[in-house]
């Protein structure tokens, strides 16, 4: 038999509160209520936050470019933002910002990660981005031609002659106009565009051939003849619905405390859950005459009242394709290199890491890819007025070319030299 002193140890050792009489077994429920509430008042709290947390994401306002920029023409269509400086020289460079349901702050997202801003600190002086508007009732009946139109509006006021940066949707209709008016566009970038829309074997490519185009026509009818983009965000997050609907919801909950974290996540959802609608005619003109029969690879669009050719393009022209994109295949993009008019020495095509997004806003893109881009976008409209001598020193020195920044002002005189003289020579072009 315990004597009292055993007992009051044991109760000492075991007592998990300070409620009296803890030793005695009735109040035991007690005391792991006691517990279990000074746990859930901080559940309770980290709960809370997580919620707080999840409105914040998926409710905020709109998200404003990250560039300083001035709107230069305001159309039905689109805002026209400029991000040249005053007295910035040389050919103009439109990124044709994608048009599917999600606003042109893809192109110039976050300070230290914006494409917009990449372009400009590589040697491209006049940078103009096509910021679309949201579709509105009287809009619903615009055609892709509205869209061309306006695009050669831009490119008038900007004196006839530009660089065309088209992403993702914004690179067929680049082609587009392209295809249109060559004479008009000094080189073309396609980033993750789908110009040959039968090629690869991609979840878009399977759905736009497999849903009939009643589907499609039923939900633009079900938004009042416009496409909303709400409908098209639920689409896009089906694509991979364990990351949208769970595991992104599991992360956010994991990282409740950590407030890089927070703010990156706050940056992007502010993009991305904030949609745009599109025009329901232009939308089933899209699907049908694009996706489903293929028009522009197969030169049958027809485009401001003419028979749009790839062929007719001739300007220099960069490919650049995600090895895991699952929106526009690789194949969509590479391919356009059979169909335009370009020499081949004059097309570049490179296949990068990563997926759709991450080629417009991806760190690494925008370090290693980028700048090569631009590099290479403004120097090779040049390149062509040279001699050939002339062509094959800049296109060897083009390759070997440093960041200004990593150049050594003593041990690399020339590459300095060479460096601010091309880059004179070219913004004067």
């Amino acid at each position: 038999m315990q004597t009292d002193e055993n007992l009051m140890s044991q109760s000492s050792e075991s007592s998990t509160s300070d409620l009296p009489h803890i030793d005695v077994p009735f109040f035991w429920p007690m005391a792991a209520a006691a517990q279990m509430t000074a746990l859930g008042t901080e559940l309770y709290a980290r709960n809370l936050k997580f919620l707080a947390e999840e409105e914040k994401i998926h409710h905020e306002p709109r998200p404003a470019p990250a560039t300083a920029n001035r709107v230069l023409l305001d159309l039905r269509t689109m805002l026209l933002r400029d991000y040249s400086a005053p007295d910035a020289a040389g050919t103009p460079a439109i990124v044709i910002a994608p048009y599917a349901g999600h606003s042109a702050v893809i192109a110039d997202f976050h300070e230290g990660q914006s494409l917009i801003a990449t372009l400009l600190a590589n040697g491209v002086a006049r940078v103009l981005l096509t910021d679309w508007k949201s579709a509105t009732e009287d809009m619903k009946d615009l055609e892709i031609d509205q869209y061309l139109a306006e695009l050669n509006v831009c490119v008038d006021d900007l004196g006839g002659r530009v660089i065309l940066i088209g992403l993702c949707q914004g690179g067929w209709m680049s082609a587009m106009y392209a295809a249109c008016f060559p004479d008009k566009v000094a080189a073309l970038v396609l980033a993750g565009a789908p110009i040959d829309t039968d090629a690869g074997d991609g979840p878009i490519k399977r759905m736009a051939h497999t849903y009939p185009i009643a589907f499609y026509e039923e939900l633009v009818a079900a938004g009042g003849g416009i496409m909303r983009g709400a409908v098209m965000l639920r689409g896009w997050k089906n694509m991979h619905p364990e990351e949208h609907y769970f595991k992104n919801h599991v992360d956010l909950y994991d990282h409740i405390d950590d407030p890089t974290y927070l703010k990156r996540e706050e940056t992007f959802y502010s993009w991305y859950e904030n949609q745009i609608d599109l025009p329901g005619r232009w939308y089933l003109q899209a699907i049908t005459q694009l996706f489903k029969e293929n028009r522009l690879a197969k030169d049958t669009f027809v485009g401001l009242g003419v028979r749009l050719h790839l062929n007719d393009i001739t300007c220099p022209t960069y490919l650049l394709a995600g090895e895991s994109d699952d929106i526009t295949t690789k194949e969509q993009v590479l391919d356009a290199a059979k169909y335009l008019g370009t020499p081949k020495d004059k097309i570049e095509s490179k296949l990068v890491p990563g997926g759709h997004i991450g080629l417009f806003m991806g760190s690494r893109t925008l370090k290693v890819d980028w700048p090569v881009i631009a590099r290479q976008s403004i120097i090779k409209e040049f390149v062509d007025y040279l001699p050939s001598i002339g062509r094959w020193l800049i296109r060897r020195s083009v390759r070997r070319l440093p960041e200004p920044s990593q150049i050594n002002l003593r041990e690399n005189w020339l590459a300095v030299a060479f460096y601010k003289t091309l880059t004179q020579i070219i913004t004067r072009a």
